[in-house]
């Protein structure tokens, strides 16, 4: 098997496996007050004390969820209900027309149930949010805005957005800042002090999944989704999963301390995987930035080709990757990423998305080169 997937979700970390394991091993509810909760209750604070130095936020300002898609559900509904509350006139919602589902789909809810102004950004060919489009938006009616959330990178085309110069301009009109980073954090130098609030996830960096964080300022005002027994500042309920959260812990760790070493070799690897697949299929399109992007992110358009088809080509050859085409009830649709980018739809669903990380090797790139041609022969014969 060679596995181009670690987007999806990355191998967990030895080291994270072994905190995991012997973390399950132990009993006891954080919340509860003898002598095993109470022990559980320090894992859990230990834990967040390691995340938050290594991610360079304070212990209090790290809340602990299920994941990504709950985080982001979090930050942009509790965001906008607390401002909204406070000021009626802040309706307005603002995020990218590129960003994870997680956040599109609760910015459209609001929109739909909570009569929220949903405001989607444009974005440039290279899947940008430049700092004059934000700052046009806000140039009228910056007052009206409850929430602001753009991803630090791209999921599917690797994008890395420029944060700093986007929530600059949010704190200047007081606008609280939201960022999902699931795929930047332990990929490229991430400031947590730059946003008000910050997704992050385990499985995307070497820990376990059903685990994650989000980075909320102290002084955020942020209303809870699910309502029950108070924990996490009474912010987000329910009984914390201590073992989960030590290994994640583990590997937020390790893998931030290895940054450096492993982008550079990862993205080495990618480099070497572009010049490969642009050799063997010369009219292979790259996708997104060509420079400020991911270290492991190579993402192409294959004209010709249906994206499915020629995933599922590769999957018999032992090549597991992406599409960078979402599938609902059966039908395959274009990539809204692509589209909003400029693609036309044909571009769009011939996409496919090759992802490096930790166990990532060269035999991984010559494994495709190997594969590649032949599958993208029949992927266009089949497409005819």
């Amino acid at each position: 098997m060679t596995y181009l997937d670690h987007a999806a979700t990355t191998p967990m970390l030895p080291e994270a496996r072994d905190a995991l394991m012997e973390a399950l091993g132990e009993v006891g509810n954080p919340s509860s007050l003898h002598a095993a909760g109470r022990r559980a209750r320090r894992a859990v604070e230990e834990a967040r004390e390691r995340i938050a130095a290594a991610i360079g936020c304070r212990p209090s300002e790290l809340i602990f969820t299920s994941g990504g898609t709950e985080s982001d559900n979090l930050a942009v509904k509790g965001l906008y209900w607390a401002r909204n509350a406070q000021d009626p006139a802040k309706k307005r919602v603002l995020t990218s027309t590129i960003e994870h589902h997680a956040v599109l789909e609760a910015v459209e809810w609001l929109g739909e149930h909570e009569a929220a102004d949903a405001e989607f950004l444009d974005v440039d060919e290279y899947g940008r949010v430049t700092a004059d489009t934000l700052g046009k938006a806000l140039a009228d009616r910056a007052g009206e805005v409850a929430v602001i959330s753009v991803q630090w990178a791209n999921n599917e085309v690797g994008t890395v957005q420029p944060i700093a110069e986007l929530s600059e301009l949010a704190r200047r009109h007081g606008i609280p800042f939201h960022t999902d980073a699931v795929q930047a954090i332990a990929q490229v130098a991430v400031d947590t002090t730059a946003v008000d609030a910050l997704t992050l996830t385990g499985h995307k960096l070497g820990g376990p999944v059903g685990v994650g964080a989000l980075v909320l300022g102290r002084e955020v005002p942020c209303m809870p989704v699910q309502h029950g027994g108070g924990q996490e500042r009474d912010v987000r309920s329910g009984t914390l999963d201590a073992a989960g959260i030590v290994s994640f812990s583990v590997a937020v760790e390790a893998s931030v301390k290895s940054q450096a070493e492993r982008t550079q070799r990862v993205r080495a690897l990618r480099d070497d995987l572009i010049a490969r697949v642009r050799s063997l299929v010369p009219d292979a399109i790259l996708n997104g930035h060509p420079t400020e992007r991911l270290p492991g992110n190579a993402h192409f358009s294959f004209p010709g080709c249906e994206g499915d088809a020629l995933l599922m080509l590769l999957d018999a050859a032992g090549i597991q990757c992406s599409t960078g085409s979402a599938c609902s009830a059966g039908v395959a649709e274009p990539s809204h990423v692509l589209v909003a980018m400029g693609a036309d739809n044909a571009r769009a669903r011939s996409s496919l998305r090759f992802s490096l990380g930790h166990t990532s090797s060269e035999a991984d790139i010559d494994a495709l080169a190997a594969a590649l041609p032949d599958a993208v022969a029949r992927a266009r014969r089949a497409a005819s």
